[in-house]
This record gives structure tokens, C-alpha cells and sequence, in this order.
């Protein structure tokens, strides 16, 4: 099953507390919204992608825990990018002074785009809309964006005024200058 798009605009144009409400609302549907006011309502995963989300998640949260600058964050968070946009990357990591700065209401989505992103293309994402996306997250000022996409056995990385970088079968992946000294071993997540 692939996500479903609503075209609400111009009929119905949520207010950021009326979308965050709708969420609340319906905590079994995960929901993001374009920046056009689409409202995308995305099917759970296979059990295989699960699996692959959660080892992410949890190495992405072990380091972060390790290193101690910021806060991982799992696929439930939404962030409001500066685009008007809400989104929720499979896993994100954002700096505590970045946070400590704004001293966002953690009861609601974050009104930032994380410093890092990763999206695991799942069997029912289309490719191209998940590439969009990531374009998205880095023209939101997103610093690194990983889109890890098992089907093809390949890591597309993406960061601020380059070219994608496309890796074939990568063993790991480092977390560059966002993450320093993070090195995401991609062992049962990208095979």
C-alpha cells in the first residue's frame, strides 16, 4: 500500500495546531503535511522494515546518548520546517544548542528541521518521492540527509549545495561533521 494524498487546499487549510490536533486525534495513522497543505497519510511498514527502522533508530540513539551534543529522535517526531511543512524523518538527530536556543514546547512538534535526517525507502515508497523529500529536508536547512534504500542496495547522501552522492552496498556510512565520530554500521539495515 503506498501513502495516500489529500489535496485539501483551498477548501480546508489547517493551522499548524489544527494539524498537530488532527495527529492527536489519530495516533494509529502516521501523518505529514507538504508545504502545499497536502496532507500525507502513510501505511504502516512491513515487519522487515520495522526491524530495520528500530536497529536505526536505536544506533543512531545509542551514539547520540554516548556523545551527549543533541537528541536522536524516531519516526513519531514531527518537525515543522521552515517551509511550512510537517515532517517526520524515519530517524533524526538535532544539537542541544540548537534546542536549548529555542526551548521548543515538547509536548508539540518541533519548530525546526533537524541537523540530520535519514529516510529507510520501505517496498511501498516510491523512490522519487522519497528524493524529494530529502531534497526537501536540505533546501529546510537539514546539514546531512542519508536516504537508505534497501531495493537497490544503495545509500543516497545528501548535503547543502552538492551533488547526491550515491553509495553502492556500503558496509557503513559516517556521520561526517553533523555526527562526529558516528559511523552507522548498515548491517541488517541495508541487507
Amino acid at each position: 500500500m503506498t501513502a495516500l494524498i489529500l489535496n485539501l487546499s483551498p477548501t480546508i487549510e489547517l493551522t499548524d495546531e489544527q494539524f498537530f490536533q488532527l495527529c492527536q486525534n489519530n495516533r494509529d495513522l502516521r501523518l505529514e503535511r507538504t508545504a502545499e497543505g497536502e496532507l500525507v497519510i502513510m501505511p504502516p511498514t512491513g515487519w522487515e522494515s520495522g526491524n530495520r527502522n528500530s536497529r536505526l533508530t536505536q544506533r543512531l540513539g545509542n551514539w547520540a546518548d554516548a556523545d551527549g551534543t543533541g537528541l536522536a529522535f524516531d519516526s513519531s517526531t514531527g518537525f515543522k520546517l521552515p517551509n511550512g511543512g510537517n515532517r517526520s524523518p524515519d530517524a533524526s538527530w538535532v544539537s542541544r544548542e540548537r534546542l536549548e536556543a529555542l526551548n521548543p514546547d515538547p509536548a508539540t512538534f518541533q519548530p525546526l528541521a533537524p541537523d540530520f535526517a535519514v529516510e529507510l525507502r520501505s517496498a511501498s515508497d516510491s523512490l522519487k518521492t522519497v528524493q524529494q523529500k530529502m531534497q526537501e529536508y536540505i533546501d529546510n536547512g537539514v546539514r546531512l540527509c542519508w536516504l537508505i534504500d534497501p531495493q537497490n542496495q544503495q545509500v543516497e547522501i545528501y548535503r547543502p549545495g552538492q551533488d547526491v552522492e550515491v553509495l553502492r552496498s556500503p558496509t557503513s556510512l559516517s556521520g561526517e561533521d553533523v555526527l562526529p565520530g558516528f559511523v552507522l554500521d548498515l548491517a541488517q539495515i541495508l541487507s
